[in-house]
This record gives C-alpha cells, sequence and structure tokens, in this order.
C-alpha cells in the first residue's frame, strides 16, 4: 500500500520500510541510495513523498521526564497527541503546537512547525534543547540548539537525516480549558487593529471570509485564548465523527463554501463575546472529524499558506484576497495568523508578519490561480511554506528563503543530499 500525504496529492507508488531500530536504520541507509522519513502523513504536499519512504511513526517510546522542569525526552514518532494525553493531567501542554496534534515529533522538528503563539513563543525549535539523528555516513549525532546541524535540521524538511529523539521543554498549565474572546470584525482593515489590539493574548487566531468582497472584504472571527486556572485537568481525547468515503467532487463548490462562509460568520456574535473552551476545541478543531481531507473529493486538495512582512500584509492581503474573491475558488477553512521576529534556522517559514492558509480542491484552473497569486507574494517580499506546498517553483521558492544556498551548500558538504530526498526537495531543488 502506498503512502500519500494529507492532500492525497500527489500519489505515487512507493515501498515503505519501517524505522524499528537504531541498528536496521543503520543498515538501510547504507544500501538505500535515496529516501525520504514519513511521520503521520499530516504534511500537506509532497515533502515527505518519495519512491521510498522510512516510516518513522512507530519509532514511539518515552524514554525520560524532567518533573521539575518539564523537559520530556522521547523518540521521533511520538505523536503530539500522546503527549497531551500522558502530560495534561499532570498539568503540563506543549510550548508550541500547530493546528493538528496528529503529527511526530521527528516532522514538527522538521517542519519546524509553529501555532497559534508564535508571536509570543515562536516555532517549536525553540522549545527543543537537543535531538539526536543519524546521518548520511550512517553515524547518529546529539546535536545542541544553535549549531549548524540545529539550524538545517529545523526546518529541513528531512533532508538533513532521520531524526530519532528529541528533548523538548513543556510548560506548565493548570486547566484543560481555554477562556477564549471572540472578535467580529467586518472588513480587513478591523481585522488588522484587533489582530494589533489584542496582540498581548497568549493564542489568536483567525477565521476569515476569502469570498467577501467589496466593503466587507477581509471580514473574520478573531479567537484569542489564555489557559485558564481553574485546576481541572481531567483531559481526555473524544470519540471523533468520521468521514467514512470520498466526496463527490462537486461537493465543494463556490455555492456551498459561500454559504458555509456565511454561516460560519452569521452565527459569531457582534463585536466581542466570551466563552471557556477545551483544548481540543481551541488548538485543533479538525482533529475531531477523521478523514476530514476526504470533504474535497478523490483529487484531493491544497493548502496554500504564504506569510508577507508586517509593513506589506495590509496591502498584499488585500490584493490577494481580491484575487481569491474574483476566482470564485473560495476556501471555507482560511487562517490568518500574526507572526513575531524570525528564527536563524535556514528553512524556517516564519517571518514577523502576516500568514494566510487556504485549502484548495485539486481542479482545473487551481494551479494557474495560485501561480497568480506566487507573484503578488512575491512583489510583497513574502515566502511560501513548504509543509503545505506541492507545486510552487524553484524561483518562486528561492525568492523568500535568503539561506536557501547555505542550505544547499550544507547538504552537499555532508552528503546530504544524494540520500535524503523527497518528491518536493527534487521540485525546488533543495
Amino acid at each position: 500500500m502506498s503512502l500519500f500525504s494529507w492532500g492525497m496529492y500527489p500519489k505515487i507508488q512507493n515501498n515503505k520500510t519501517s524505522l524499528k531500530s537504531v541498528s536496521g536504520l543503520y543498515e538501510y541507509i547504507k544500501k538505500t541510495k535515496e529516501f525520504i522519513s514519513f511521520g503521520n502523513g499530516r504534511s500537506y504536499g509532497d515533502s515527505a513523498i518519495n519512491e521510498k519512504i522510512l516510516y518513522c511513526k512507530d519509532y514511539n517510546n518515552f524514554l525520560e521526564f524532567d518533573e521539575v522542569n518539564g523537559i520530556l525526552r522521547c523518540q521521533a514518532g511520538v505523536l503530539l497527541s500522546e503527549i497531551l494525553e500522558s502530560f495534561v493531567q499532570r498539568g503540563w501542554f506543549l510550548k508550541v503546537s500547530p493546528g493538528t496534534k496528529l503529527i511526530t515529533i521527528g516532522g514538527a522538528i522538521a517542519s519546524d512547525v509553529h501555532g497559534k503563539n508564535h508571536h509570543i513563543e515562536g516555532c517549536f525549535s525553540k522549545c527543543v534543547s537537543e535531538f539526536k539523528i543519524m546521518l548520511a555516513n550512517g553515524d547518529i549525532e546529539t546535536v545542541k540548539a544553535g549549531s549548524e546541524l540545529f539550524l538545517a535540521t529545523c526546518g529541513g524538511m528531512g533532508l538533513t537525516g532521520v531524526i530519532l529523539e528529541a528533548c523538548i521543554s513543556l510548560k506548565k498549565i493548570n486547566s484543560q480549558f481555554i477562556k477564549q474572546t471572540t472578535v467580529k470584525t467586518t472588513n480587513l482593515k478591523e481585522t488588522f487593529e484587533a489582530f494589533e489590539s489584542f496582540k498581548e493574548f497568549q493564542y489568536s487566531v483567525a477565521w476569515i471570509d476569502c469570498l467577501a468582497q467589496g466593503a466587507n472584504l477581509g471580514k473574520c472571527l478573531l479567537m484569542l485564548g489564555d489557559f485558564d486556572d481553574d485546576g481541572d485537568l481531567d483531559y481526555k481525547s473524544k470519540s471523533k465523527l468520521n468521514i467514512p468515503f470520498n466526496f463527490p467532487s462537486f461537493a465543494l463548490n463556490n455555492l456551498s463554501v459561500k454559504a458555509f462562509n456565511w454561516l460560519y460568520y452569521a452565527k459569531a456574535a457582534n463585536g466581542i463575546s466570551k466563552q471557556r473552551v477545551s483544548i481540543d476545541s481551541f488548538f485543533y478543531p479538525l482533529d475531531s472529524i477523521k478523514n476530514w481531507n476526504r470533504i474535497y473529493g478523490k483529487n484531493g486538495f491544497t493548502q496554500y499558506q504564504f506569510i508577507l512582512p508586517k509593513e506589506n500584509s495590509f496591502e498584499g492581503l488585500q490584493n490577494i484576497l481580491t484575487k481569491i474573491s474574483q476566482s470564485g475558488k473560495g476556501s471555507f477553512l482560511a487562517v490568518l495568523k500574526l507572526y513575531g521576529k524570525e528564527n536563524k534556522n535556514f528553512l524556517s517559514f516564519p517571518i514577523e508578519g502576516y500568514s494566510l492558509a487556504l485549502d484548495f480542491k485539486i481542479e482545473n484552473g487551481l494551479f494557474e490561480l495560485l501561480d497568480e497569486l506566487d507573484k503578488i507574494v512575491v512583489k510583497y517580499n513574502g515566502r511560501i511554506y513548504l509543509t503545505k506546498d506541492v507545486r510552487v517553483s524553484k524561483e518562486t521558492f528561492e525568492l523568500g528563503y535568503p539561506n536557501i544556498q547555505k542550505f544547499r551548500d550544507f547538504r552537499e558538504k555532508n552528503n546530504m543530499s544524494e540520500k535524503f530526498n523527497s518528491l518536493q526537495s527534487k521540485r525546488v531543488e533543495i
């Protein structure tokens, strides 16, 4: 059975080998010319897809926990969900978490994931003190934060070696609940003003109506949050609704997306409202629906996520939202976030500014639209997120990442470029 990404595109024939032991991995690396590590398959594009795949999810033991300082050492196949299930009840949470808890620690490092608190906590790599990695020659290296191999691996999309284990710091909490404040805006200007007015909140994320036009362009629901302090740590994962089959491709269209967007926006109270919600509701709403990617049909979907520097974000987003609205290829999953300072990792995605992530089903004319959006992103000095990408050109990618040649040179110098490769790495030549 072939493995493919969460976007279900592309689908290719591949051979899977499971990571079970260090000795087995050593033999695999020695005899295999080219492969890529694969965690839980939650990256959206082709960054973990190749003809040969090393399946790492089953390499997933907890190894050690420092209860005083909140330092967890675990193998790279451990899921974020497994950490939550074991440690929330003990009063610990992830310092940085993306919008799904169903990714591995190795994948979180390789993508240098970020969450709703980047403006405060930065990327996932900031809570990683060290990790162990097997290199192209079979050597195992313990990599400390700040070293060149650390800077290349965090955000390096699995192209520097196979991550075996990591030490990550957790944050102390005293509740399984989030105090959520929702701000309803009517246009992009109000949306930006709201983000800036409430940036002292620990967590912030906005759902934006990407099909709104005219005076309502950029209207959103901005969700802000901080942990409650009620001592309730009785966290349990809830049962999931399941999408048992691929929806027909016509189910998601301009009219259905418009209807969803109207209903989602209309149900929220005007102005500012407050409520208490669970960790899962606030951080991982889509994880409550098993196989939600099937909504997009058998052809799959892609997520287009870009970020623009803060000084260019308002004008750039105006242009991009206008282009999307005019195209009619809207997304009911459109997420806007505020980011803090960028880190020193060679290929990490965030820069200080705003990002927008939109899901589009694969259909005729989509990639042409995304090519047009790329031009706007480049015009405003932005960049594309590799973890979500399945089609960006080498030229567009390079313009957004000034350290790309440094990364290429590092790979070449350490004989990594012929051993660790994905469809994506070959497409953008990294």
